[in-house]
C-alpha cells in the first residue's frame, strides 16, 4: 500500500502545533465539503482530509504515526514493521473501518494497517486508540516491542565553535513518555559540540529520539550542522577561507601584516608583486581534525578614492611613473580591442 503524508494533506509542517492543524482543518473541510464545494474530487478530498486530521489531532495517533513513517515520503511503498501483525479486529471486515462521528466514512487501508492492530476495533467503528499503552498489547496477551524512531533536527552553529567545541542547549518539540502515556511536550537538549565538526556532518545523541514500543529502546536523535554565515570567514570541508584586504603598495612591494583568524591574530607576510586573488596558506589552521584543515587568505586589492587634491596628484604621479605599463595588452593577441 501507499504510504500518506498526513501533514501534506493537511498542507503544514511536522512541526505544527495543534491549533495550526485545527485552523488547517477548518480551511479545508470548508473547501471540500461535498455538499458545497465545485471541485471535481471534493468527496475523495474531504475523506482524506478527515482521515489526516483525525491522526494529526491526537498527540498518541500523532505520535505513533510520526514514529512508525517518519523516514517515508507520499506515495512510497509502505508495510508496517515486522511483528506488528495489524490483522482483523473482531467482527470486522478486512478493508477500511468504519468510524462514528467522523462524516461515516471508510479509513483507507494505510490508517487500517497502523492503527487496528495497534488496538483492535469493534465492528461499528475504531476504539479511538483512547491510551497508548494498546500499543504495548496484543491479541491474545502476546506482547509487542519496537525500537524508537529516529529523529533528525537542524542545527545552525558558529565557525568558531567548530575551532574551540563548545556546549550548546537546543529546545525541540517531540514525543515524550510519560506515567499518562505519550504526549508531544517540549523538551531542551543540552548536547556538546565536538571540535573540527563540518558541515553537512551530524552529531549523534544516543536514546534521545522517539520513544521505543513496549520493552523497546527510544530511538536517537541526529543532529545536522549547518554554519552560520559569518562576516569574515567561509568554511569549504576543513578549510576555511577569508578575503583579506591590501594596499596597492603592500601588493606591489610586500608587507607583513596582521590578520585575523578564528584561532587567534596572525602576522601575515604578503609577498612583492601579489595580486588580487592569490591565496596565502596557513597549513594545519583550517578546521582542527586528525588531519586538520589549512587556512587560506585570499588577497583583494583595495584602491584608495582620489577625493582629495593630494590623492589625486598620487594617482597622476603614478600613471606618469607606470605610462610603459599596458594592461590590456594580451586583449590585442586575442582578437580584442585595447
Amino acid at each position: 500500500m501507499e504510504y500518506k503524508d498526513y501533514y501534506k494533506i493537511m498542507g503544514v509542517e511536522r512541526s505544527a502545533t495543534t491549533d495550526e492543524i485545527k485552523k488547517a482543518h477548518r480551511r479545508l473541510a470548508r473547501k471540500y465539503h461535498p455538499d458545497v464545494s465545485k471541485e471535481k474530487n471534493a468527496e475523495a478530498r474531504f475523506k482524506e482530509i478527515a482521515e489526516a486530521y483525525e491522526v494529526l489531532r491526537d498527540p498518541e495517533k500523532r505520535a505513533a504515526y510520526d514514529q512508525l513513517g517518519a523516514s517515508y515520503q507520499a506515495g512510497q511503498d509502505f508495510r508496517p514493521p515486522p511483528g506488528w501483525n495489524p490483522g482483523r479486529a473482531p467482527g470486522g471486515r478486512a478493508g477500511g473501518t468504519r468510524t462514528r462521528g467522523a462524516g461515516d466514512f471508510d479509513h483507507s487501508d494505510f490508517f487500517d494497517a497502523i492503527f487496528r492492530g495497534m488496538g483492535g476495533a469493534g465492528p461499528e467503528g475504531w476504539g479511538g486508540f483512547d491510551d497508548f499503552a494498546d500499543i504495548r498489547g496484543s491479541r491474545g496477551g502476546r506482547g509487542f516491542d519496537m525500537h524508537g524512531q529516529d529523529q533528525h533536527a537542524k542545527i545552525q552553529i558558529d565557525i568558531g565553535d567548530s575551532y574551540s567545541g563548545a556546549t550548546r542547549k537546543l529546545q525541540l518539540r517531540m514525543p515524550v513518555e510519560d506515567e499518562t502515556g505519550v504526549t508531544m511536550q517540549d523538551r531542551t537538549i543540552e548536547f556538546v559540540i565536538p571540535r573540527g565538526i563540518r558541515a553537512g556532518q551530524h552529531i549523534r545523541l544516543a536514546g534521545q529520539g522517539s520513544p521505543g514500543v513496549g520493552q523497546g529502546s527510544p530511538g536517537d536523535l541526529y543532529l545536522d550542522v549547518e554554519f552560520l554565515p559569518h562576516a569574515l570567514y567561509r568554511a569549504e570541508g576543513h578549510d576555511v577561507y577569508m578575503n583579506l584586504p591590501v594596499t596597492p603598495w603592500e601588493a606591489a612591494l610586500g608587507a607583513e601584516v596582521e590578520a585575523p583568524t578564528p584561532a587567534g591574530v596572525v602576522a601575515l607576510k604578503i609577498p612583492p608583486g601579489s595580486a588580487s586573488g592569490r591565496k596565502l596558506r596557513l597549513k594545519g589552521r583550517g578546521l582542527p581534525g586528525k588531519t586538520p584543515g589549512d587556512f587560506y587568505f585570499v588577497l583583494q586589492v583595495v584602491l584608495p578614492d582620489a577625493d582629495t587634491a593630494a590623492s589625486k596628484k598620487a594617482y597622476e604621479d603614478m600613471a606618469a611613473a607606470f605610462k610603459t605599463f599596458k594592461p590590456r595588452a594580451s586583449l590585442r593577441n586575442s582578437g580584442g580591442k585595447a
